[in-house]
Parts: structure tokens; C-alpha cells; sequence
């Protein structure tokens, strides 16, 4: 036994006799630190009193005939004056003699404690990126191999694609397989076979991710990038998704916001110099004029107010409807006849219905009734239905050029027909009949009249 172990590279021990006297090779040695020489030969409870808790069952169950063996086990030793957590794969072997008494211990071992500490610090640093990963906005995804079978995927991943699929283990063909057509495996296979990442900005990706799993278009922006292992093989690929579909929509929500802040700008010009050409037509002097034109701008102001701030202050239709009055008819000379009830109305219904009468007014000074000395308008409101649950509003001009179907929907006209925001059941009819055009607006009483 001990030509084989001073025979062999790896660390060895023999522990002899009923006094457990101690002999061991040189890669042994190196792991008692500096307790060797000085425990060469001596009892192995003087090699190892500081972890004899430990060891002591182990060597008794030796001595007792049993062996022991261990991938990994855990000391805190003391063996170069300063505690230090340490680990080793071995086993106690019980050496017989041709009766079977046992003689002694045969010990094999190998420290492991560096490789354990390297491990350790790989799953701390893949811990790491877990975090980072989950805390991402984007989805993040790793597929091994060539099929493409997803290793791990985050929360943000796996809403985007739809919650409640099981996909780890799975390959993309089977846990998505609606991309199948889409063409995504084959851009998946190219990227694992050259090694070249692809990247994509709003894509067009279809998903069944709906809350019954109907499917949903959504706009994402893509990275595939490959995964190489220290001989630079391509393993697998890091899938980098982020949804974008709301920032789109709210983009063209931007663009169209410009486009009709353009067409209100042009109409606040087109009703300033409309109020002016008016105001000092209809006033018998100079002073007069000033403080006429002075007030109706106010007026104005006050309704560009009313539509930025969502109808706030504007609480019932008497008064959004005399707000547009007095600043596009002529109190002099009034030519809008108002009637109807003091309804209050919800701040959004009120900012959409500011918007509408003001568009009207616009058109019917533009072109309609209003663009004309004789023209006039009439406009009415109710409560109706049979259950006297139903706002209607009627604008109604006549005298004016005849009434022409425009032969294409302005911006203004899609406002109008819109309807009043922030109500149920609205709706919105427009006739053109000689006399002049004819608006009706009516919408659910309760919601109109709802603060939201």
C-alpha cells in the first residue's frame, strides 16, 4: 500500500494501526498546509483536530469495515492559521488483511476547492445576467443547438409571445409555431449556420397571443445573435425582442396630431381675419371696432382654451354653444337662433363637441350659410327617446350657397363624424340637401352627462 501510494501523483493518505498513525505522499503534503512534516507519522486526529467532528465518523466507519466515498464535501479548516473554507472529492477504503481484520484506512482524494470557488462564480455571474435579463424590458431568449430549443426566457419574452405557453425544452417550431410560416425558422437556421447575427426594426410578426390565443399583429423589433463556445462553433442563439406596437401606433397617433394642429392653425387664421372682415363692417366707428374685434378674439382664446383643457369649465351645452356663438356670429346682427335646454355634459363629451360646433361654424363661414349676408343657422337640442334617455343636436343652415357633398373626408368632416368622445351609442348623420347642410348629433344621455 505504501509503494502504491508514494508511487502515485495524486494525493494519497494511510492511516495505520489502532493509533491511526498517519503517512501520506507528497500531494497529500500540499493539502495539510503548514501542518506538514510535522503530522507525517503522528495520530490522524493531531493531522485534523480542527475538523475532527467531521472526519471522526468517517475514519470510524473505516476502521468498522464500511467505505466512503464523496464527490464533495465541506471543511473549514484551520491547516495555515487562518480558517478557510475548503472541499474534496475522496474516499476511505478499509485495508484487510487476508483474515479479514482491518488493518487500516486507504484514502484517495483530490482538493476541488478552486474548481468549486470557479463554479460558484459562474453561477453567481449567470445569476447576474438572469437579473439583468429579467429586469429588461425586452424579451430575451436563449435557444441551444440547431433546432432551436429555448434554454431560458424571461417574463418580458414570454408575454410578448403570449403568457402560459410552456416553451423551455421546447424548440421554437413547436412552442411558436405560427412563425413557422412566417419564415423565422429559416432566418434562425441561416444565422446558426454563418454565424451572422440578423437585426430587424419593426417587423410584422403574427402571434397567437390573444387572451383565448386568437392571434394579434404586432410590431417588434429583432435581434438574433449566435452564441459560440471557446473553439468559436456557433451552439445557439440570444433572441432580443422588444414589442414596439404601442410606440408605433402612438407615433401615428403624433403624426396625425401634427396634421390636425395644422388644420385647426389654418382654420384659428381663416377665423380671425373672418371675425375682423366682419367686426369692421358691422361697427359704426373706429373705437367700437377695436373693442368689438378685442372682446370676440377673447372669445376665442377662451374656446381654444375649452378644447385644449377637455371641456374643462365648459359644464353644460348652453354654454359650449354660446361660447361658439359669440365667436362666429355677429351680435348685431345675429344670424345663429340657439335652443334648447341647460344640459350638463362630461368634460370629454364637452371637448368633443366644442370641437364639432366650431368645425361646423368654420365650414359655414368658410363656404355654408355663414359665408353669406342672408344665411342662417338653427341650432336645437333635446333630451328624447322613449325612455327620455337620448341627447340630440340638430344644426340645420339655410340661406346659403347650395349644399355640396364634398368629394372627399377632410380631416375636419372625421372629426365631425367621430362623435362625441367618451359616450356609448353615438352617432353622427350629415345631409346635403339644397337648402343647406343638416347635422344631427345624438348619443346615450347617462354617459353624456358622466364626469370621466
Amino acid at each position: 500500500m505504501t509503494n502504491v501510494m508514494l508511487g502515485s501523483l495524486q494525493p494519497m493518505l494511510i492511516v495505520w494501526g489502532p493509533e491511526q498513525i498517519t503517512l501520506y505522499n507528497d500531494g497529500y503534503a500540499e493539502m495539510c498546509g503548514a501542518r506538514h512534516p510535522e503530522a507525517f507519522g503522528k495520530p490522524f486526529y493531531e493531522l485534523w483536530f480542527d475538523i475532527w467532528d467531521q472526519v471522526e465518523p468517517i475514519i470510524t466507519a473505516a476502521y468498522n469495515g464500511e467505505g466512503t466515498a464523496m464527490d464533495d464535501i465541506e471543511f473549514t479548516m484551520h491547516r495555515n492559521g487562518y480558517p478557510e473554507e475548503t472541499h474534496f472529492a475522496f474516499s476511505y477504503t478499509p485495508v484487510r488483511d487476508p483474515w479479514g481484520t482491518v488493518l487500516g484506512m486507504f484514502c484517495a482524494c483530490t482538493e476541488i476547492t478552486a474548481r468549486v470557488a470557479l463554479s460558484r462564480e459562474e453561477r453567481t455571474q449567470r445569476e447576474r445576467f438572469r437579473q439583468v435579463f429579467e429586469l429588461s424590458q425586452g424579451g430575451i431568449a436563449m435557444l441551444v443547438g440547431p433546432d432551436h430549443v429555448f434554454d431560458y426566457a424571461n417574463e418580458a419574452y414570454r408575454s410578448m409571445i403570449g403568457a402560459g405557453r410552456e416553451i423551455i425544452g421546447k424548440t421554437v417550431a413547436e412552442a411558436v409555431n405560427e412563425v413557422v410560416r412566417q419564415g423565422y425558422i429559416t432566418i434562425l437556421d441561416e444565422v446558426y449556420r454563418t454565424g451572422e447575427p440578423f437585426v430587424a426594426k419593426g417587423l410584422s410578426i403574427d402571434l397567437n397571443r390573444g387572451p383565448s390565443g386568437e392571434m394579434q399583429t404586432r410590431a417588434i423589433d429583432l435581434v438574433y445573435q449566435p452564441m459560440r463556445h471557446e473553439g468559436g462553433a456557433v451552439t445557439g442563439i440570444l433572441v432580443q425582442a422588444l414589442d414596439v406596437t404601442q410606440v408605433r401606433a402612438d407615433e401615428e397617433r403624433q403624426a396625425l396630431l401634427y396634421h390636425e394642429l395644422g388644420h385647426r392653425l389654418k382654420n384659428q387664421l381663416a377665423m380671425v381675419q373672418a371675425i375682423a372682415s366682419q367686426t369692421l363692417r358691422s361697427s359704426p366707428d373706429l373705437p367700437t371696432a377695436r373693442k368689438r374685434l378685442s372682446d370676440r378674439i377673447g372669445v376665442l382664446s377662451d374656446a381654444h382654451d375649452t378644447i385644449l383643457e377637455g371641456g374643462r369649465g365648459a359644464s353644460t351645452v348652453m354654454q359650449i354653444v354660446g361660447q361658439m356663438a359669440a365667436l362666429h356670429d355677429d351680435l348685431g346682427s345675429p344670424r345663429i337662433a340657439t335652443n334648447g335646454p341647460a344640459l350638463k355634459i362630461g368634460s370629454r363629451p364637452s371637448l368633443s363637441l366644442s370641437l364639432i360646433l366650431h368645425e361646423l361654424a368654420t365650414n359655414a363661414a368658410k363656404f355654408g350659410a355663414l359665408s353669406v349676408h342672408g344665411g342662417r343657422v338653427d341650432l336645437r337640442w333635446a333630451v328624447a327617446g322613449e325612455q327620455r334617455d337620448r341627447f340630440e343636436m340638430t344644426w340645420t343652415e339655410s340661406g346659403g350657397p347650395a349644399a355640396v357633398k364634398p368629394g372627399t373626408t377632410g380631416s375636419g368632416m372625421r372629426l365631425i363624424s367621430a362623435g362625441l368622445n367618451g359616450t356609448s351609442d353615438s352617432t353622427v348623420s350629415i345631409d346635403y340637401p339644397t337648402s343647406g347642410i343638416i347635422c344631427r348629433i345624438a348619443a346615450d344621455l347617462q354617459s353624456f352627462q358622466k364626469e370621466h
